[in-house]
Formats: structure tokens, C-alpha cells, sequence
């Protein structure tokens, strides 16, 4: 049996999980995947499976009797189910996304129990997700205490932005402590701009805005491989409007809310985090498949904003660039939504923008028309490989190591 790296991304009420096998030269293959959701839940329960790439999914069940299925008793039981197929031998080192790194972290590092601290510091950053990362790592932590771990952060690919794109408007002094524009979702931006450097090498040391659109959205301005400008900032709060999550908002909202309405923190973060967004706008679902099987009319309400959103960042990272070559849609709805692609790029002529309006219904690699300035890309992204290669680089170092016990 080979080798395997093991990447984890826990959500707020799932984890998915990846393996892949360590070959020849360090060349890593994609050995099988899983996932646990329902996190929390008590209704329906948690559910999950673990499927390798040779076939044979194998179904991760979980007792109702115990009550809610926490992050801790997951990762537990996806471990079990290694060690019952008599896996858990076979793994070199682990691998975690990580939503917020903060102004310290600008790349990936090896877990020990003062990143774990660090980490705990930074969850008023990434409330929504930061304490199930945490969760996972220590769960991990406990299964396997002599394997290296690696921390992967979201905001990472994002440090090289200009300090323009990088600060607030406000007193110098809260940038040096740590106020200022972070982005995310900087393992899904790596993966395209590095698929886009192996594909289309010319196209790539130019101007490539990326849209990462799913159930967390959020659009990146790229310029020659490098993260220049983003539509996320402080947390994972800012810029489109996601699932659960408002996106942009005038701060005063959040006074108002707190003077007229008498919301404390906890009732606002709630509201912005978990109940705003296309779910909060249309009162009918986060997920973009319901909504357009809704015939209600909020729910194309949300769907429109939503578009117009994407339109609006567009046009300000193409003006951020100084001009763009190509655009790259990827993530659940960027993949699969050709409707919202379609809405979204109508009318963008003025930018280079042409339309294949037949290969974009077909969702093929590239959707604009052979006329167009611009090249249009739909390309599926692939954090969790981009995890395991930065997890086996730093655990290939350590492999002789014995990692710290957690605080």
C-alpha cells in the first residue's frame, strides 16, 4: 500500500477529506476522498462515506442515540474507518485548510501547539469556520501525535497584494495591528493560476481575474501568477454575496442594527454570517439549484443580486488590472451555473467579453467566442491537491520529527 497524505476541510456542518498516494519522485495521485455532513445537526443526523479511486463506497455511519455529531467525533470516525481498512498505517502526514492565517501566517507551516494557540487568537477573524479547523487539527492531533501536520491558509496566496489593496481607509496604526485586507480562498486561486501557467502560459503572465463562485464566493484580480486585488477583505464576511453571507455592507447597517434594533454582537454576527445572502434575500434556499427551480420571486430577486454583484466586481478588477486577458469561473456555481455565467457576462462587449453562449450551456473549458478579446474559462478547481503538495513539501522535512502535544 502507498504512502498517503490525508487533507482535511472542515466546514461549519461538514468535512471533506482527501488521500493521495506518495509515487515516484513525490508525484502525488488522487488515492480516494470522503465526507461527513450534518454536523450538528439533529433532525437528520451525520452522515458520510469514504470512497477510493478503484471503487467501493464504503458508508460512515453514525449512532442517533449519541445526539449531535461534533467535528471532533467525525474526524474520529473517519479515522476509525481508515484503521478498519487498515489504512491509518499507511499515512505520512496530514493536511488542513485553514481559513484565516492573519497578518503572521503568509504561508504554510507545520502545526504545532503554538500555531494551534495562534489560531484560537485569530476566530473572531473566521467565526464561522476557524473553530472547526481547529477542531479537526486537534482531533487529528490525538489519532496520529508523531505524523506531521500542515496548516494551509486561505489568505496566504493573497500577501503579495499591493499595500493599496491590502489596507482600510482608517489610522495607519490598525493596518500595522493587523485591520487590514486579507482574502481567501487562496488554495482554490493557486490551483487555476497554476493550471493556467501548465495550459495557457502566455495567458497566464497576463491579466486573469477568477471568480470562485459557490456556497463562499468570492473573485480574485491575478497579474502574472500573483494575487493583486480581491473582493473578500478582513474576514470571509466582504464582497459577493454568498450563500448565508451578506457580502458587502454599509458599516452604518451594523450601527443601526445595534441602536435602533437593540441586536448585540452575537445577534449580528448570526444575521451577517448565517442568515443574509441568497438564503436571507429569497427565503427559500443557499443553494443556487434551488433557487432557480423557485418560482418564487424573491428567490430570483436574490439570484439577480447576486449577478449584478459578480458584473460590479468584474468590471472593478479588470479596472484594478489596468485591463484583462482572460477570466476564469470555477467552484460549484462557477462550474456548473451557466445561467448566472451567461447573466453575468451580457452586455461586457465594452471589456472584450464575446459569449459562446452554446459551449457556455455545455460548460467546456473555454465558453467565449472565437472572437473575443478575452478568453473565458470554465476550469474546475482542486484545493485539496494544492493542500497535499504544499503538505508533503514542509512534511518532508519533518518527517523525522515527533510533533508537539497540543495546549
Amino acid at each position: 500500500m502507498p504512502r498517503l497524505i490525508l487533507t482535511f476541510n472542515a466546514g461549519s456542518s461538514s468535512i471533506k477529506f482527501a488521500a493521495f498516494a506518495i509515487g515516484a519522485g513525490a508525484a502525488l495521485s488522487h488515492y480516494g476522498s470522503g465526507e461527513v455532513e450534518g454536523l450538528g445537526a439533529t433532525e437528520h443526523g451525520a452522515k458520510g462515506w469514504i470512497e477510493p479511486v478503484s471503487g467501493g463506497r464504503t458508508e460512515i455511519g453514525f449512532d442517533p442515540k449519541r445526539g449531535r455529531v461534533d467535528h471532533h467525533a467525525a474526524v474520529q470516525a473517519i479515522l476509525d474507518l481508515l484503521r478498519r481498512r487498515g489504512e491509518d498505517s499507511s499515512v505520512a502526514a496530514i493536511g488542513h485548510r485553514v481559513v484565516h492565517g492573519g497578518p503572521d501566517y503568509t504561508a504554510p507551516i507545520l502545526i504545532d501547539s503554538q500555531v494551534v494557540a495562534k489560531l484560537k487568537q485569530l476566530i473572531p477573524l473566521a467565526p464561522l469556520h476557524e473553530p472547526h479547523h481547529i477542531a479537526c487539527i486537534e482531533a487529528t492531533f490525538e489519532a496520529f501525535p508523531a505524523i506531521p501536520e500542515v496548516a494551509c491558509f486561505d489568505t496566504a496566496f493573497h500577501r503579495a497584494h499591493p499595500f493599496i489593496a491590502d489596507t482600510f481607509a482608517l489610522p495607519r496604526s490598525y493596518y500595522d495591528e493587523g485591520v487590514r485586507r486579507y482574502g481567501f480562498h487562496g488554495s482554490s486561486y493557486e490551483y487555476i493560476a497554476r493550471e493556467l501557467q501548465r495550459t495557457e502560459p502566455e495567458i497566464a503572465r497576463g491579466n486573469v481575474i477568477i471568480a470562485h463562485l459557490g456556497n463562499g464566493a468570492s473573485m480574485c484580480a491575478v497579474k502574472d501568477g500573483r494575487a493583486w486585488s480581491t473582493t473578500m477583505s478582513f474576514t470571509a464576511l466582504d464582497g459577493l454575496p454568498m450563500g448565508t453571507r451578506c457580502g458587502q455592507l454599509d458599516p452604518a447597517v451594523v450601527l443601526y442594527l445595534m441602536t435602533e434594533k437593540k441586536m448585540n454582537a452575537d445577534q449580528i454576527s448570526d444575521l451577517l454570517w448565517k442568515g443574509s445572502g441568497l438564503k436571507g434575500m429569497s427565503g427559500v434556499s443557499q443553494d443556487m439549484r434551488e433557487l432557480e427551480a423557485s418560482d418564487s420571486p424573491a428567490a430570483r430577486d436574490a439570484i439577480a443580486y447576486f449577478v449584478a454583484w459578480v458584473r460590479r466586481e468584474i468590471g472593478a478588477l479588470a479596472a484594478d488590472l489596468g485591463g484583462v486577458d482572460a477570466i476564469v469561473f470555477t467552484a460549484g456555481i462557477g462550474e456548473h451555473g451557466w445561467r448566472e455565467r451567461e447573466a453575468a457576462l451580457a452586455g461586457m462587449d465594452w471589456i472584450g467579453v464575446q459569449l459562446d453562449n452554446e459551449a457556455n450551456r455545455a460548460n467546456a473549458r473555454i465558453i467565449s467566442a472565437k472572437s473575443s478579446r478575452v478568453t473565458v474559462f470554465v476550469i474546475p478547481t482542486n484545493e485539496e491537491l494544492m493542500i497535499a503538495e504544499h503538505t508533503l513539501k514542509l512534511a518532508k522535512v519533518a518527517a523525522a520529527e515527533t510533533k508537539p502535544a497540543t495546549a
